[in-house]
């Protein structure tokens, strides 16, 4: 392979008035992502079951004092690490006593997925102006703090937004870091690179390390760049990562160990647990079930065509897609020939092409899965944009305008015009409020940006597509809480006033994950297992009362003493009068009934 230089070199320095800003920028950006990302942060509910899950988990993290083994309803629940366990149940633990409450709600439950998109628009800031001066930072920053995907992350309660901020963090640090002469600067940043692999490892598995070498490692190899790898501190780092990582992986495996060291021979496949009190443990479930047979096998239900990431990577980055490609152009000028001038460039196209490429390839897709890229396009548009804003316009910029003002009017039209789904036809009165305010703000968008690019105002125009999408965003958070329709909050609300210690609360033919942490407890479940069904059949001497089968629901529920259940609204008179169950309809909502076996 032809080397295309020894090493990177490093960077010119900052001139010292650039160098100066520093602060203040940071300052800045800091106080304004904060208000974006916190802004009706705790306006919905929590939706299921994503939201419900990752709060109840921390939940009981925090109500029982256990960090090790995560607990899911109060059964083991090994699917993913725990760092954001912790940061939440932790976040729960201060903010309760301050309160008088457990400290659990929604602006609580979301604040650390806002807080690391917050953290990924400083180092898309940071790292764009390291590489290609303070404006491409200012741009980066906002291209990737208001591209729909990213904004959307920081609003839901998942580990997608944290784990593809560290993976980010630590490509980013790597790639910033390897144009830096040896010294405490170059040391600090590769030590960037090292923790932020390992609080991703944390975070989501394996893939917070194996994501960011690979594309460190292809990037190196393709260019030839190994001589600039000197110094990366491998021996230092890899002791960092592991100080960080094993503690958890050791104390779980150790507290959770299998059944005289056998896998479970029923679920060798990972689908059902045939033997109940065998255990396979927590390394046989996490290692093999959780990334092995997840990335390679369609078990999981998540199987999605190999192209599934393209519209999805498009359509994410909205609005500022449709600079995406005008962006790449310029990054790599010269194309493959010229290549030793763009390597920079060069590695966020690798990075952006590998982690698509990877989820593509695994037989488990989900949406959230490429949220890693984004801080990677960014500073490539950013770069773009930088240049067109200095310049008043550049190749391709107003086509991109023109490109947008279409898409805002076409949105704008859906917005006003397009049928609900026949389940929601009930919420047309409330939303057409919303539907009509959305309309205007997409229509009003589209015409300030075609009247700027009219009058041949280019920067008004970006002025205008970056409001238009703000208010875009920052409002549709009011009005998506009336599609919510699997909440189980206004039940939990009454059931809470009416609740004593020793009444039973059942969840019939389904598992309503937000239940139990608007309950502040635990509940029974009948007739479901799901993601449950590992933790069920792991301590069967621990949860046999607790899930069960129709028969013994039945007998429960004539048994004295009070008895709750929330079932689902489709069918739940029948289930109850055809076993002759007494009941008493308490509330209902779309989705769900709450009833009750006696009046207490």
């Amino acid at each position: 392979m032809t080397s295309v230089q020894a090493a990177v070199p490093s960077a010119a320095p900052d001139p010292p008035a650039d160098r100066d800003g520093w602060g203040r920028d940071l300052l800045l950006l800091t106080l304004a992502l904060s208000l974006w990302f916190g802004l009706f942060l705790g306006s919905r509910s929590l939706n299921n079951p994503d939201e419900g899950r990752y709060t109840e988990i921390p939940r009981e993290m925090a109500a029982t004092g256990d960090y090790v083994t995560p607990r899911l309803n109060g059964v083991k629940y090994f699917e993913k690490p725990p760092l954001v366990y912790w940061l939440s149940a932790l976040t729960f633990e201060v903010v309760g006593p301050l309160t008088g409450t457990d400290g659990v709600n929604e602006w609580t439950a979301r604040l650390w997925g806002a807080v690391f998109a917050l953290a990924g628009g400083l180092m898309t800031y940071a790292a764009g102006r390291a590489l290609y001066g303070r404006a491409t930072g200012w741009w980066a920053a906002l291209v990737v703090s208001t591209a729909i995907l990213y904004y959307g992350l920081s609003r839901i309660i998942l580990l997608d937004m944290v784990v593809g901020v560290t993976i980010a963090g630590a490509l980013l640090a790597f790639i910033v870091g390897i144009r830096e002469p040896a010294g405490a600067r170059r040391r600090w940043l590769f030590m960037a690179f090292y923790v932020c692999m390992a609080l991703a490892t944390l975070t989501k598995g394996l893939i917070g390390f194996l994501l960011p070498c690979m594309v460190a490692f292809v990037w190196l190899l393709v260019f030839n760049q190994w001589r600039a790898l000197r110094p990366c501190y491998p021996v230092v780092g890899a002791f960092v990562l592991l100080a960080i990582t094993a503690p958890w992986h050791v104390l779980a495996a150790l507290r959770n160990p299998s059944v005289d060291g056998l896998v479970w021979p029923g679920y060798a496949h990972g689908l059902e647990l045939h033997h109940a009190g065998q255990d396979p443990g927590w390394a046989w479930f996490y290692f093999v079930r959780e990334h092995y047979l997840r990335f390679t096998t369609t078990e999981h239900g998540r199987f999605e065509p190999w192209w599934f990431f393209m519209p999805i990577l498009v359509a994410g980055l909205f609005p500022w897609v449709v600079f995406a490609w005008q962006s790449v152009r310029q990054s790599l000028a010269g194309g493959w020939r010229e290549r030793g001038r763009n390597l920079e460039a060069w590695f966020l196209v690798f990075w952006i092409v590998l982690i698509v490429a990877f989820f593509s390839k695994s037989q488990s897709k989900l949406i959230t899965y490429i949220s890693p890229v984004f801080p990677a396009a960014a500073v490539l548009i950013g770069r773009y944009l930088a240049q067109a804003w200095a310049e008043r316009g550049a190749r391709g910029l107003r086509g991109g305008l023109w490109v947008f003002a279409g898409l805002a009017l076409v949105l704008a039209g859906a917005a006003v015009c397009y049928p609900l789904p026949a389940k929601q036809a009930a919420l047309t009165p409330q939303l057409l409020p919303w539907r009509f305010f959305v309309g205007a703000v997409l229509g009003g968008g589209a015409l300030a940006v075609g009247l700027c690019l009219r009058r041949g105002a280019v920067r008004g125009a970006l002025i205008g597509l970056a409001v238009t999408c703000v208010v875009f965003f920052a409002s549709a958070n009011l009005a998506a809480n009336l599609f919510n329709d699997r909440s189980s909050k206004s039940l939990a609300a009454l059931l809470k006033i009416r609740l004593q210690p020793a009444d039973a609360v059942f969840v019939v033919s389904d598992y309503a994950q937000d239940l139990p942490v608007y309950l502040g407890r635990t509940v029974s479940v009948v007739n479901y297992a799901g993601e449950l069904l590992y933790g069920i059949e792991a301590e069967p001497e621990k949860t046999a009362s607790r899930f069960m089968k129709f028969p013994a629901f039945f007998t429960r529920w004539r048994e004295p003493g009070v008895s709750y259940a929330v079932v689902r609204t489709a069918g739940y008179k029948k289930l109850f009068t055809e076993q002759g169950l007494p009941f008493t309809v308490i509330a209902e909502t779309p989705r769900y009934v709450l009833v009750v076996n006696r009046q207490p």
